[in-house]
């Protein structure tokens, strides 16, 4: 028996399949499924699944989490679904365990917005580390770094990136992108009127004029990885009090071959105001270095770590423009605006250009 509002993913007889497929139920089947709890997210659909078992299920999953599109975005942002579903089918495998969580199935339909992702379900052990905006705690936000550096040194200079992991983005297809963002800065300028600064306004059109030179760090294909793409801590599940684990990175559907400290940045420049990224910033970039040498990282500077940080934090200022291209509420696109612009200041990013 199978809820009414759910897809046919999760018929009794297609996730007893899936669950077998993915050596997570042996002799056993589920008998049947009920919704537990639903969210929408900014772009996907979240269900937390009970499952119900008949015969020898011992070690199944008693709930699960189905990822679907979210209904009002489902045609403009399906392709970062499909991203997601493809990091869970050729990443995740080959990652170390207790960095993401467990992927039962993942697919997606080639001739619709439609995908799905059945995961493990980390309600009861983990939790996100604050309500958002509030940022975390300095014992957080140490745990997650320690996670996202982990996960960085997995893919560090891997011999899979651009072959079978990601692909690289030609200098070309760099300029193609800057000439599109300058379009919508273009917009983005008009529409905030005397509410983008002359200042600002300068910053951005050396942005541009210089966005070549400033991508020669990637197109070097040296001391790259694979970043998150939207590293806030709250895409971070963190063990629950008197839970002994790992923390957990969840929401991939931006992952891409970067400049690893570009997440970083992300997370603080562009997430934290400045009280709070100035008390822990030093800490967790010394902390983050220290992670990738202990997980084999060589050749990688504490220097080098501190000019990455700072070019991501100049690169980041673009990324309100897009969040305002792709009608993201001015509730989240004009205080990352106003962060990051505050965090370009703080470290001197403009002597980058």
């Amino acid at each position: 028996m199978t809820s009414p509002q759910l897809p046919a993913v999760v018929e009794p007889a297609t996730l007893t399949a899936a669950l077998r497929k993915a050596g997570a139920l042996d002799a056993g089947a589920v008998r049947e499924v009920k919704v537990l709890h639903e969210r929408d997210t900014l772009v996907s659909h979240i269900t937390r699944l009970g499952l119900r078992y008949v015969g020898e299920s011992t070690g199944a999953p008693q709930t699960l989490i189905l990822k679907t599109p979210h209904a009002n975005f489902a045609k403009t942002l399906a392709h970062g679904g499909r991203h997601e579903v493809a990091f869970y089918a050729k990443l995740a495998p080959k990652m170390p365990s207790g960095l993401v969580p467990r992927c039962f199935d993942g697919r997606f339909d080639e001739e619709s917005p439609s995908w799905h992702l059945l995961l493990e379900d980390l309600t009861d052990s983990h939790e996100i580390a604050t309500q958002w905006p509030l940022p975390p705690s300095r014992e957080q936000a140490i745990a997650i770094v320690t996670t996202l550096a982990s996960w960085h040194a997995a893919w560090w200079d891997h011999p899979s990136l651009g072959d079978t992991v990601g692909t690289w983005v030609s200098a070309e297809d760099s300029a193609q992108h800057m000439e599109t963002f300058a379009g919508h800065y273009d917009r983005f300028a008009d529409l905030l009127g005397d509410r983008l600064s002359e200042e600002r306004r300068i910053l951005y059109r050396r942005l541009i004029d210089q966005s070549a030179r400033l991508s020669e760090r990637y197109h070097s294909r040296r001391h790259l990885s694979i970043t998150h793409g939207d590293a806030h801590t709250w895409n971070f599940l963190l063990p629950r009090a008197g839970v002994v684990d790992t923390v957990r990175i969840f929401d991939f559907d931006q992952w891409r071959i970067n400049v690893p400290p570009t997440d970083l940045a992300y997370m603080m420049a562009m997430q934290w105001y400045p009280a709070q990224r100035q008390a822990l910033e030093r800490q967790l970039l010394n902390h983050y270095h220290e992670t990738l040498l202990a997980h084999g990282v060589v050749g990688y500077t504490r220097g080098a770590l501190d000019q990455d940080y700072r070019r991501s934090v100049l690169w980041h200022i673009t990324k309100p423009v897009w969040q305002w291209s792709l009608n993201i509420p001015p509730l989240i696109w004009w205080n990352n605006l106003e962060r990051v612009m505050m965090a370009v200041e703080d470290l001197g990013c403009e002597e980058l250009l």
